[in-house]
């Protein structure tokens, strides 16, 4: 390529922006081609990015992420490198049940905090099935307490959605608001930035370590959420608004840990 990497990462990040990507997905794929382009000197090729993606592979990196560089330097090749096609496989993602928690564990982790701000952050991915990219952007407004409704603005996609806020942690919230006074964001360190997603991520794992003896990431408290309502009898179509999912097939992946189908379903051992 003839381009300096500047101003590739700068035609590359407009074009991003002219897709309406969202702010997390542009810095996502900003790493990605960065880490790719340094890695391959530049050289844009069917076979460099073979060889980048075989790599991550083999470091035995997760499906999604492989799949997630893989769409980044797609648009990379579709914008930079005219004279020939993309030709690699499409990465084929496996199909894996969700890692869920029951109601007690997820009880647990909650408990296992005295540290009032991250009791609060727990409660409410759980709560609303959020994403930890949605936790960290929620700000102040997008709480409606007397609607119990969580505005999610932008989410995964660059939709809006709206999704459950419990009433059992209203007067919770409003204590948090009185005692802290976010300015921009909901959750925000000393210096008045949002947390991160890695901070987020470290005071989940500390109290799913402290409560039931494992780490626990903050997807499986969303994968919790749509199990235990569709445990409860929600529909399934009501589950995939709440989670903000565009395919309902998303949303069908829950059936297989759900235990609706399986409550009346004695095994044959506790037939002898």
């Amino acid at each position: 390529m003839n381009q300096d990497l500047s101003s590739i990462k700068r035609e590359y990040e407009n074009e991003l922006k002219l897709r309406n990507f969202s702010s997390e997905t542009i810095k996502s794929y900003l790493r990605i081609i960065q880490e790719f382009l340094n890695k391959s000197s530049n050289n844009l090729s069917n076979e460099a990015v073979k060889e980048y993606l075989l790599k991550a592979i083999n470091k035995k990196q997760s499906t999604s992420y492989i799949k997630q560089k893989y769409s980044a330097i797609k648009i990379l090749f579709e914008i930079t490198n005219k004279t020939q096609e993309f030709k690699l496989p499409i990465y084929k993602k496996e199909s894996k049940i969700p890692e869920v928690l029951n109601k007690k564990q997820v009880l647990e982790i909650i408990n296992s905090t005295n540290n009032f701000k991250h009791k609060l952050i727990i409660k409410l991915i759980y709560a609303g099935g959020l994403r930890v990219s949605e936790l960290i952007n929620l700000k102040p407004r997008d709480i409606d307490i007397e609607r119990t409704i969580i505005y999610i603005r932008q989410g995964k996609g660059a939709k809006d959605r709206a999704t459950l806020f419990p009433k059992t942690i209203k007067e919770e919230l409003l204590k948090y608001l009185l005692e802290f006074s976010p300015k921009n964001y909901l959750f925000e360190s000393n210096r008045n930035k949002k947390y991160s997603s890695k901070t987020i991520e470290k005071i989940l794992e500390k109290a799913s370590k402290k409560a039931i003896g494992r780490k626990v990431r903050p997807h499986v408290l969303r994968h919790s959420f749509a199990t235990h309502l569709l445990e409860q009898g929600i529909d399934i179509r009501k589950i995939q608004k709440l989670l903000g999912h565009k395919n309902l097939r998303t949303t069908q992946i829950y059936t297989h840990v759900a235990n609706t189908d399986l409550e009346n379903i004695k095994s044959p051992l506790d037939l002898l």
